[in-house]
């Protein structure tokens, strides 16, 4: 009996279609590692990075913070089925190089058996659907406790289609920092300076908090941000190593150099705050992480293990130092330190990843006849238009909904609570 439903079952899998398109040829590991890496990176932001927000801001603006992760990945999920896909990966025409076309607008053409390289190309709009809706999340940290609700929401998703949709097309979508050679294995560039310079941007035209840099506004509960900052670490696993677009050696490299990235920037901002203050911090450990992540994001797959430790340290020493600046020199009060972690993260990480992946270094190789100094040359380029073309628009986009709809609550409503104040409800009834 066994023989003979052995036998029925290989006869009828052998009838069945093979999904092919042009080139493209199924892989069911691959699909199976993307589908878990998708799963990883929403997990990230629901519910990593809105626990990791929520503890660090005061008491009375906990679901505020929470409120705005959650409506975030529902409204970029949308409008990145309406255009957002389309637009990143598809050609478009003439004005390719700048953006993409509307040719799969809400999915059209993709059904069961479309493929994008070895994967569904549903698996595909749905990876890179879970990195649209984090990059934008992640700017909340920039204007915490002061943004209306309704300005955060226009300004989110305009921000995915004006400045996310374009980036994201000119390094991954065939635009033309990708026909330069830019190298940005997961994100420093598409998500991590975007996100950055977006954040200081909100940050500097929205102003500082009441009281800030005098009245403490220390975290309200570091546990829930120790919690959520675990769920980042093993998240940012999915982040990289799926970035690799397979189940193959490149995403284990990648995920090997992002956990040792990880626990070099956790320790180096641990030790630092230890000599500097006296006695090392739980915040600054779980920073630290976070900046090593960051760091290591555009590297990830093109490094070595000892290119990930070295980018986790340099990530953990200068955004530690970036974030005394902006705060102590500079006075920007960019609330939970989005600028100075994911942006100098970024920059840094996406600049350093034309050297370190060279194998005479420990590196994964240039691509051919490619030397190290016009590497780093094609990367300076990447990050310079992406921080001018962030920056600008960012700005005109906040400046607009300003004199639209106001995009900061009142002094009395920010000394209440943006709980209360927008949301009628307390985080805590104790």
């Amino acid at each position: 009996m066994k023989k003979t439903y052995k036998k029925w079952l290989i006869a009828s899998t052998a009838v069945l279609p093979v999904p092919v398109w042009g080139e493209d040829r199924f892989n069911g590991a691959d699909t199976a590692w993307i589908l878990a890496s998708t799963a990883l990176v929403l997990f990230m932001t629901l519910p990593g990075l809105a626990l990791f927000y929520g503890g660090l801001v005061r008491v009375k603006n906990v679901l505020s913070v929470l409120m705005q992760c959650f409506v975030i990945a529902g409204a970029v999920s949308l409008l990145w089925l309406a255009l957002g896909y389309s637009l990143a990966f598809t050609h478009g025409g003439e004005l390719n190089p700048l953006i993409g076309g509307f040719s799969k607008v809400f999915a059209k053409g993709i059904g069961p058996d479309s493929l994008s390289g070895s994967l569904p190309e549903s698996v595909f709009l749905m990876f890179q659907m879970t990195f649209a809706i984090i990059t934008p999340a992640l700017i909340v940290g920039g204007f915490a406790e002061r943004m209306r609700f309704s300005a955060m929401l226009c300004f989110s998703a305009l921000w995915l289609l004006l400045v996310y949709v374009p980036i994201c097309h000119w390094v991954w979508g065939g635009g033309w920092l990708s026909d330069l050679g830019v190298m940005d294995f997961a994100g420093g560039i598409v998500v991590h300076i975007t996100c950055g310079v977006a954040a200081l941007v909100a940050a500097v035209v929205l102003g500082v908090r009441r009281g800030f840099p005098d009245v403490p506004m220390p975290p309200h509960n570091m546990t829930m941000t120790v919690s959520g900052a675990g769920m980042l670490w093993v998240g940012w696993y999915g982040f990289n190593g799926g970035s690799a677009l397979a189940a193959d050696g490149a995403a284990g490299m990648a995920i090997l150099a992002t956990h040792l990235a990880a626990s070099a920037g956790a320790l180096t901002w641990m030790f630092i705050e230890w000599i500097r203050f006296g006695k090392p911090s739980v915040l600054g450990v779980v920073t630290g992480m976070v900046a090593g992540l960051g760091t290591i994001t555009p590297a990830s797959g093109y490094v070595g293990p000892v290119g990930g430790m070295v980018l986790g340290v340099l990530g953990g020493g200068i955004c530690f130092t970036a974030t005394q600046v902006i705060k102590r020199v500079l006075k920007i009060d960019d609330s939970l330190d989005v600028f100075p972690v994911h942006g100098i993260g970024g920059i840094l990480g996406s600049l350093m990843t034309g050297v370190l992946a060279a194998k005479s270094l420990g590196g994964l190789g240039l691509a051919a006849g490619v030397t190290v100094s016009h590497q780093v040359g094609v990367q300076a380029v990447a990050v310079i238009s992406a921080v001018a073309w962030c920056a600008m628009v960012s700005f005109l986009l906040l400046k607009s909904l300003d004199a639209v709809l106001g995009l900061r609550v009142s002094r009395d409503e920010e000394t209440e609570g943006l709980d209360i104040v927008l949301h009628e409800e307390k985080g805590y009834h104790w």
